[in-house]
């Protein structure tokens, strides 16, 4: 057996640069420690934490290796000690990892791998366990989405709010809002995820638009991963009592001169960061419990998962050169034969 395996990295001191000083490379082989399974790569999903992690702008938690990618599809090739979960050698499985995605051979724990359905393509499989976890984290488990509650997803057309715009809608939201960078964007999301209403943030003034669409109430549930830019927009926006969830923050940290935080008190709102590549396995287990029970609503489409591109990771810097565009509607999925 081979003591070692391809993997991608960067040619960059520090492991950080551009997508042009990622290449595929030999390194010594993932062995497991006590109840991690050593799964091989069949496909992994991009995410934009990819992109900061490159850059050198993303907090990686200590345990995570160098290596990019945090989910993935693939079979499992050996169990270590303390596996508990039902997995055996052979099986097709996908699952979320701390890192190290981007390789032949990935080293998870058990606790965060499921059983790939056999409808679902391998592909398919690669692009769920992060958006669907995160999607799943942002509106339950900090947002405390509820029936009945309206919600607006930025980004309408991210993997992340594509996935959170189907659970709202099958959650039984009221209304659900998005924003996004074009009208094709805005059609899919309204047209084909069953948004209620997109607004173009590039040319409308989303907040004003959508307390139009609400008659001034608002939003109870705001997800936002623009950051900075968005602000007070999202102060404007949410409703009484309402919850903003922050995970990211694409236009920034710094806020501008002139934000009013009034509505912190006059509306009683509260401001929830989070994330979840920090999170414990215990925490991450329960909601890939939760992401288990969709299973079968994938199966017969009522969730249904977008790829946008599949290349091979040959390919792996135009997959990043493709995610840096922030065109794509869905997943970018590379692919290891």
């Amino acid at each position: 057996m081979s003591l070692t395996m391809r993997a991608v990295l960067s040619d960059i001191t520090g492991g950080k640069g551009p997508a042009t000083a990622l290449h595929i490379t030999e390194i010594p082989k993932v062995t497991p420690s006590n109840g991690e399974a050593i799964v091989k790569i069949k496909a992994f999903g991009l995410n934009r934490m990819d992109l900061l992690q490159r850059t050198g702008h993303y907090p990686v938690p200590p345990q995570a290796p160098k290596t990019l990618g945090v989910e993935f599809s693939g079979t499992i090739e050996s169990l270590g000690e303390g596996c508990k979960d039902g997995f055996k050698v052979g099986d097709e499985v996908f699952g979320l990892a701390y890192g190290g995605a981007y390789a032949e051979y990935i080293a998870v724990n058990a606790h965060m791998l499921l059983h790939k359905p056999s409808h679902v393509s391998w592909e398919e499989a690669a692009g769920v366990p992060e958006t669907w976890i995160t999607a799943t984290q942002a509106m339950y488990l900090v947002g405390g989405f509820e029936e009945g509650k309206s919600i607006l997803w930025h980004a309408g057309a991210s993997s992340v709010s594509i996935s959170g715009i189907q659970l709202s809608k099958i959650g039984g939201a009221s209304k659900i809002f998005v924003t996004a960078g074009s009208q094709e964007k805005i059609d899919f999301c309204v047209k084909e995820l069953g948004a209620t209403a997109g607004f173009n943030y590039k040319t409308q003034n989303w907040s004003e638009e959508i307390l139009k669409a609400t008659d001034g109430k608002g939003v109870d549930l705001v997800v936002d991963f623009v950051g900075a830019n968005y602000f007070q927009g999202n102060l404007d926006v949410a409703a009484r009592d309402g919850v903003i969830v922050h995970l990211g923050a694409m236009s920034g940290t710094k806020l501008p001169a002139g934000v009013d935080i009034g509505a912190f008190v006059r509306k009683r709102i509260t401001f929830v960061g989070s994330s979840l590549r920090s999170r414990d396995v215990n925490y991450q287990r329960k909601l890939r419990d939760k992401l288990e029970t969709y299973l079968p609503q994938f199966e017969d489409r009522t969730l249904k998962l977008y790829v946008d591109k599949v290349l091979p990771w040959e390919n792996i810097v135009e997959a990043h050169q493709e995610m840096e565009k922030n065109t794509s509607k869905g997943k970018i999925i590379c692919t290891i034969s």
